[in-house]
């Protein structure tokens, strides 16, 4: 199964934010088709203010976050084997629910009147 999900890709600097977007690869744990920011000119990773880099993905109003592993020297941004495999089953909990609503929350039962 070739299963490739939309994430958003946040680089934490010092002072800084710098968000992107990019393609997450179920299978192999690679991030293809980064578009970085507009704003910012560069690489993150390579700042001397760098600190560490997350991913999000989205369904509705839910997010799950996870990390991303930094390769500065090819560029290159990607999930661990082990962040991958916690990943997929919080990716599954988090589409099987409906938009909006997420696994950890029940639907509001409406109040019996008097």
């Amino acid at each position: 199964m070739d299963l490739k999900l939309p994430i958003k890709i946040i680089d934490e600097l010092l002072d800084e934010v710098v968000e992107s977007t990019g393609v997450l690869d179920l299978a192999s744990g690679e991030i293809r088709d980064v578009k970085a920011s507009e704003d910012y000119d560069g690489f993150p990773a390579e700042d001397e203010e760098y600190d560490f880099t997350s991913g999000v993905l989205t369904n509705g109003k839910k997010d799950v976050e996870f990390r991303i592993e930094v390769d500065v020297v090819g560029r290159k941004y990607s999930v661990t084997p082990s962040e991958l495999l916690e990943l997929k089953g919080r990716a599954a909990r988090l589409f099987s629910a409906a938009p909006g609503q997420g696994p950890d929350i029940e639907p509001v039962k409406p109040r019996k009147s008097r």
